[in-house]
């Protein structure tokens, strides 16, 4: 294995989902759901029965990340993500220098447990900012303040080397100017990492509603590739490239959680409705548990686990989902890598006509050993893919 090879592979990761939120954001689709109470105990024991499952699956594997998400994880005990983690360790084996990461929502009560949740274990957290002022929170359904969201990074930064924030743009009514400005706001604030999401309108929520009634109204597309290009050229002057086409970090702080996803290595999801990779004996797998908490849980009391049907990944489908993730990042896929999901030579495994007919309008290159998507390509890249696999 080459230097290169070394320095990106992908690793295996466990994602855990926790599923349960304050209230539900207007624009999400995320399995989440808002309960008055929650048992704690049961939900804890669960979790661990459940990775014990796959652990049984995976013998002998290290985990190079950990990723609490939801939801709303940081209204997870202390105790419980501890329990997992603790249990991850016995099972698996845990990289030096493992990254361990916790979404959590800036609000003071949940900022006040990040004490807890770094004697728990986790080294890095993403905060869930969404924006910098007061409207547009509101407008997303936030409940807290631009302000309690720079404390809650403040405090952050007292317990953790290592964080990000998200925000959303492309909301309505939203400049160039004005995203530029906030962005800059934003960096006063970011030591390592921002994630920078478009919105966009999701099947089954509130904004879907409001918008399939023009009560909602989007940036015209010449806008938001306006403010696209804005991000890019704010955090990359900053000192915090592009690496994916949402994410931006300063070098070496790059999430290597979600740089398993990308560059399409295994990994094991936990909780309700989490989905998984596995290259197991008999090929690659997919993975997904029962999507209602309640099920969810009744399910792995009585069997161990609430894992769905396991489902093949033909050597097709995992040259498409290579592609899918790994073209949004900045380094690209590995043409080795895609030969060896499909069994045969790349110059086989790939349309040369779709691809030379691409790389010829400025969207994708290639070398001897990768693709890549240029950021032309990238910020295409649903019509860049159809046009390559279709």
């Amino acid at each position: 294995m080459t230097a290169e090879d070394r320095s990106t592979a992908p690793g295996f990761a466990l994602y855990v989902h926790w599923p349960f939120c304050k209230s539900k954001c207007p624009y999400c689709d995320f399995n989440s759901h808002v309960r008055e109470q929650v048992e704690h105990d049961r939900w804890r024991r669960a979790l661990v029965a459940e990775l014990d499952h796959f652990a049984d699956l995976t013998p002998g594997r290290t985990l190079t990340s950990i990723f609490f998400g939801g939801g709303t994880p940081s209204l997870m005990q202390p105790a419980t993500v501890a329990a997992v983690i603790d249990r991850a360790a016995e099972r698996w084996g845990l990289a030096p220098g493992i990254e361990i990461t916790l979404e959590a929502n800036p609000t003071s009560v949940e900022s006040g447990l990040f004490a807890g949740f770094r004697g728990a274990g986790v080294n890095r957290v993403s905060l869930g900012v969404q924006a910098l002022d007061e409207p547009s929170l509101r407008f997303l359904g936030r409940n807290h303040s631009a302000d309690e969201a720079l404390a809650a990074v403040g405090l952050a930064a007292r317990h953790f080397d290592r964080f990000s924030f998200d925000l959303i743009y492309a909301r309505p009514g939203q400049t160039v100017a004005g995203w530029t400005a906030e962005l800059r706001r934003a960096l006063d604030h970011a030591v390592g990492h921002i994630s920078a999401y478009q919105l966009t309108i999701e099947q089954g929520t509130r904004f879907h509603t409001l918008y399939s009634r023009g009560e909602l109204v989007l940036p015209d597309e010449d806008t938001q590739a306006a403010l696209y290009e804005a991000t890019a050229e704010v955090l990359d002057t900053a000192g915090l490239p592009g690496y994916e086409i949402s994410n931006h970090a300063r070098p070496g702080e790059e999430s290597r959680h979600n740089l398993t996803y990308w560059r399409y290595g295994d990994y094991v999801g936990i909780g309700p409705g989490a989905h998984g990779r596995l290259t197991l004996n008999d090929g690659k797998w997919g993975t997904r548990t029962h999507r209602a908490p309640e099920v969810w849980l009744e399910r792995v009391e009585a069997a161990g686990h609430a894992e769905h049907g396991r489902e093949a990944v033909p050597p097709e489908a995992r040259r498409d989902e290579m592609l899918m993730m790994g073209l949004r990042l900045a380094e690209g896929v590995a043409k080795s890598r895609i030969a060896d999901e499909m069994g045969r030579p790349f110059a086989e495994a790939i349309d040369r006509r779709n691809l030379d007919r691409l790389i010829g309008h400025g969207f994708l290159v290639e070398d001897e050993a990768r693709l890549t998507a240029t950021p032309a390509g990238r910020q295409r890249l649903d019509a860049v893919l159809a046009a390559l696999l279709g």
